[in-house]
């Protein structure tokens, strides 16, 4: 019965006339980012940010949320129109799904990739609302050393699930980990790596390195392709709904990709971009039915399963940040900001403190789905007509905004070109066949596992076996060294690289 009146209060909150329109504008933008190739959730937000000081706490996060959930939307559809993923998490579903769509089979795609969207991120959120208030009791018995094993834990597991060489995602974790040392020393107060640069001593700002890698990144090396050699595929979508056998095989796997999403969602270190992968991963490995178009081909079954494992993955990744106070990834680390911005500390006290807030989130979310799939479906052929806009016209304006939204956040031209320094390091990433995400995820967590480690070793009088004494710790450390020793088996490395690797 406390669900149901905590979630009437917040339905409550998220249908005001205000919170609506924020959750509709929410949801919009992030669908027009997930649909243009080159923009994502983390520029956007991060440019965002400094328009929500102005807003109330609940409409900020209403519509940030929108944001990030509405491109896990928005990233399929350019994937399966025209062979791009416009969303980092939709890198695996292009592999099918423009192959569908060269079949004129894109509208079942993108109906497929909508409505298991769709189901994924109600399921998401129903998981999100019921088993958060249990995970806030047992937030409460987490101390530092608990929370470093997690971190830790969160780590391997993005490593574990990272694409690409095995030694590429840790190199790029310890590259993360060690820009993250870049500042002030908490402790000491001393500044560490800064080369007596002054701007250096507050460390190297989250939004410069995120927009630098990912947006001018990307930007750099879209311009170094020659025009002529871009594919452009925007043949008319004829037929939207699937047919009953698609709707056959696809319903297991959205089955699945949703459970897979929700179980790598809660993780730090998971979220959408690692639940599509391992999602892909599972339906690759399991056994054709007759009659259906093998993987790489056109199969339906490699839409449906990492569009839902991606929304649902997007859904359940607020519950460690809600209840943990822990962004499992740098999306999350932007709604940490935002928070902070309105005097909110995230973690096990918000559901206490701010109830109307919390629940009002969650009620939003379940609002936010139904306006992605009311906006998704019938507006395909506005979508298609957006493409269409020359990519000399597109990249300035992405530049331009990226280098608006870091000044703004410090008004400070030192931020400008430190995001000029990292797109050249993300072109170098691409170059190289670097992941960027596991890099971000480090320099996330990297500040936060040091000052959990120092704190729980000052409490132990500089003991060490404070972090195997602990039976939650215990736990966590035994999980993490499971997952690194079945991914460095022979057999199970060798299976990675063939479900990863695409030709």
């Amino acid at each position: 019965m406390d669900l149901l009146s905590n979630l009437a209060t917040g339905f409550g909150v998220a249908f005001t006339f205000q919170n609506l329109a924020y959750a509709f504008v929410g949801c919009l933008l992030g669908t027009l980012i997930g649909v243009l190739p080159g923009i994502g959730p983390v520029a956007t937000i991060a440019m965002l940010l400094p328009a929500t000081y102005a807003l109330p706490p609940v409409s900020a996060l209403i519509m940030l949320a929108g944001i990030y959930y509405g491109a896990q939307y928005g990233g399929s559809t350019t994937a399966i129109l025209v062979n791009l993923p416009g969303e980092s998490s939709s890198v695996v579903t292009l592999i099918d799904g423009y192959q569908m769509a060269r079949q004129g089979r894109a509208g079942p795609a993108l109906a497929a990739a909508g409505l298991g969207s769709f189901f994924a991120g109600c399921v998401g959120t129903i998981i999100l609302a019921a088993f958060a208030p249990p995970l806030t009791e047992l937030a409460f018995k987490f101390g530092p050393a608990e929370y470093f094993s997690l971190m830790v834990l969160g780590l391997i597991g993005a490593v574990v699930l990272a694409s690409g060489s095995l030694l590429k995602a840790i190199t790029m974790i310890l590259l993360g980990l060690a820009l993250g040392l870049v500042g002030t020393d908490v402790n000491s107060g001393v500044a560490r790596y800064s080369f007596d640069i002054p701007e250096l001593t507050d460390g190297i700002g989250f939004i410069a390195i995120a927009m630098g890698v990912f947006g001018y990144g990307e930007i750099i090396g879209n311009l170094s392709v020659p025009e002529e050699h871009r594919e452009v595929f925007t043949a008319k979508v004829k037929g939207l709904w699937p047919t009953k056998e698609d709707f056959k095989r696809m319903t297991p796997a959205v089955l699945r990709g949703t459970a897979l999403g929700c179980c790598l969602g809660i993780l730090p270190g998971g979220g959408a971009l690692l639940s599509s992968f391992a999602s892909y991963t599972l339906e690759k490995r399991s056994r054709l039915k007759p009659g259906e178009v093998p993987f790489g081909q056109g199969n339906i079954r490699g839409v449906a399963g990492p569009e839902s494992a991606n929304n649902a993955g997007a859904q359940t990744s607020f519950i460690p940040l809600l209840t943990l106070g822990i962004p499992p990834n740098p999306v999350m680390a932007l709604m940490v900001g935002a928070m902070t911005i309105h005097n909110i500390q995230p973690g096990p006290q918000v559901m206490s403190s701010n109830p109307e807030l919390f629940w009002g989130l969650i009620a939003s979310m379940w609002i936010g789905n139904l306006m992605l799939i009311i906006l998704n479906l019938p507006m395909i052929g506005l979508w298609i007509r957006l493409l269409t806009i020359p990519y000399k016209w597109l990249f300035p304006a992405i530049v331009l905004f990226c280098a608006v939204g870091v000044y703004s956040e410090n008004n400070n031209t030192f931020d400008v070109w430190m995001v000029a320094i990292f797109g050249i390091v993300g072109y170098a990433f691409l170059k190289l066949k670097c992941e960027p995400a596991p890099l971000l995820l480090g320099f996330i967590l990297g500040p936060m596992m040091e000052e959990n480690l120092r704190r729980a070793l000052l409490l132990s009088r500089g003991d060490w076996s404070v972090l195997v004494t602990r039976p939650i710790s215990l736990g966590l450390i035994i999980a993490s060294a499971a997952l690194l020793t079945i991914v460095l088996l022979p057999s199970v490395k060798a299976k990675r690289e063939e479900a990863f690797v695409e030709e």
